[in-house]
């Protein structure tokens, strides 16, 4: 492949990721690239362990197109198997090792992957399925086939892919306790839209970009993938912890991050944090919950470099940033539309409401998802067209625009509980309590959390005749969800509140646990 500079590669013309990372690799091979604890993946060392990635693949028969699943914790070598799949031309199914077996096996059937990668974090999903797929064990000495066995030649070249912007990336999946998983089908087109944004916040050969998100999270790879296609350096964080992130960020002279409000929270709560040098950050970014102007304002008056609030969702769409340093007045908005990032206001008739009204977010633009995995009638439902015929993906969010053009956020009209920056459907978990034969009503809510920003709590009817003490219905429900969707309490009521239409005013329960039962586990 002809070589080109970096900034070269950084304009308009789309470029696949691993094809900058071949570049990268031959102009800087031994510059780090991805980085945990002990463990160093310069360029060289990533390009050739994705080169025995993708050709392991090829010669196993995959082709571009085919998926594979990626169930691990976050790390270097994570990484490279995800980079690696993409050069095969390869889509990339990451699984959250927190959701529950049944979980797992539906959205492993639903990805259609041929192929499993698994460490022993994963192991206890994997034995349902085992025995219908073949598994990849990351762990050396693991049982089953390990990846050093699998991996082909280090001398082995895969045969050269010319990517177009319309083949599927990865799907990342949004988490649900019953019914059919929804896979957010990304394109390579999509993520070279990601990247091509990240000129504007500086990411350069220079950056250091300190991960605390987990990898299988959109979050984590919006900050990610430009680092890497610019050839700067990530230091993954298998778990995140407040203290040991401040250690990281102070002795790699970190300059780029994503985190979410929660975890934001947890490290301004530090006593030790002005002890920190934090000094060498550039940018800050935050997503995917709720962040409370009151912490942003904290985060701007003691935290150096520049504050970014990025307001989007992995289906994509239309995305609204706040540049938060230059704009302290506004730090109750989610900031103003990305340039060339078409938002619009629509009210339930699907029409666009005058300027100062509120209505649901819907957005187009060059980074869209190409669907939902193999559920076109739910992608649909997601999608809103103007009257030229011009797509848009709606938010599920109310909001409106003051009279600067920022997006004042006043609703979820999905009822949504974001927690820890993870998306909790509160009609899953309804759908999941109900199963219990005791249970003849339930609503959940999602009330404020120091440790998670945002938590579900449950309120239930039991039938007349029932002796089940709530304590016994919360661990039962709770060994049925994944670790994110445990309900924090559950608390029993004669009746819900409702409408006169039968709507369960989940504003009036939210308003009952605030006042009488904040801190009961069970009542």
């Amino acid at each position: 492949m002809p070589k080109m500079s970096t900034e070269a590669q950084t304009r308009s013309t789309f470029h696949a990721l691993p094809d900058l990372i071949r570049t990268h690799a031959a102009e800087h091979p031994l510059h780090a690239a991805l980085i945990q604890d002990k463990t160093v993946f310069d360029y060289r060392t990533l390009d050739s362990l994705m080169d025995q990635v993708a050709a392991a693949l090829q010669r196993d028969g995959l082709k571009a197109g085919d998926a594979v699943a990626l169930c691990a914790v976050s790390s270097p070598l994570y990484a490279a198997i995800f980079l690696g799949a993409l050069r095969a031309g390869v889509v990339v199914a990451p699984l959250a090792p927190s959701v529950t077996a049944a979980q797992f096996k539906s959205m492993l059937k639903d990805s259609g992957a041929l192929l499993l990668f698994l460490d022993e974090t994963a192991s206890h999903l994997a034995s349902g399925v085992a025995a219908e797929m073949r598994c990849i064990q990351l762990r050396h000495g693991a049982d089953g086939i390990g990846l050093e066995d699998w991996l082909a030649d280090p001398a082995a070249s895969p045969a050269p892919l010319d990517f177009q912007p319309d083949w599927p990336f990865n799907i990342i999946y949004s988490s649900g306790t019953t019914g059919a998983p929804k896979g957010i089908v990304q394109s390579h087109g999509m993520r070279w839209a990601h990247v091509q944004r990240g000129d504007e916040y500086g990411y350069t050969g220079k950056t250091v970009t300190l991960l605390a998100t987990p990898l299988y999270s959109n979050t984590s790879l919006v900050v990610l993938l430009p680092t890497i296609a610019n050839g700067g350096t990530v230091h993954i964080m298998a778990r995140f912890d407040a203290l040991d992130y401040l250690e990281l960020a102070q002795e790699f002279r970190v300059t780029h991050t994503m985190l979410v409000p929660v975890q934001y929270q947890r490290i301004m709560a530090l006593p030790q944090f002005s002890r920190f040098d934090l000094s060498s950050f550039r940018v800050k970014f935050c997503t995917s919950a709720p962040f409370h102007a009151g912490l942003k304002a904290d985060v701007l008056e003691r935290w150096p470099g520049e504050l970014v609030e990025i307001y989007g969702m992995t289906e994509g769409g239309g995305t609204c940033v706040l540049h938060a340093s230059r704009n302290p007045g506004k730090l109750h908005t989610v900031g103003q539309p990305v340039p060339g990032h078409d938002i619009r206001l629509v009210d339930e008739d699907g029409k666009v409401v005058a300027r100062g009204e509120a209505g649901e977010v819907v957005g187009h633009s060059s980074g869209m998802m190409l669907g939902y995995h193999r559920q076109p009638e739910l992608t649909r439902e997601v999608e809103w067209f103007d009257s030229a015929g011009k797509r848009f993906i709606r938010s599920g969010d109310i909001g409106r625009f003051d009279d600067d053009g920022f997006l004042i956020l006043t609703d979820r009209k999905k009822d949504m509980i974001i927690s820890g920056g993870f998306n909790i459907y509160p009609s899953d978990l309804e759908s999941e309590m109900r199963k219990h034969e005791d249970v003849e009503d339930v609503a959940v809510v999602g009330v404020p959390s120091s440790k998670w920003g945002e938590t579900p709590v449950a309120f239930v009817v039991l039938s007349d005749d029932s002796e089940l003490p709530c304590g016994e219905l919360l661990k039962w429900f709770n060994r049925r969800v994944g670790a994110t969707q445990r309900l924090a309490s559950l608390h029993r009521l004669d009746s819900l509140p409702r409408s006169a239409i039968g709507k369960v005013l989940k504003r009036k329960l939210r308003e009952l646990y605030t006042k009488t039962l904040a801190g009961d586990a069970a009542t």
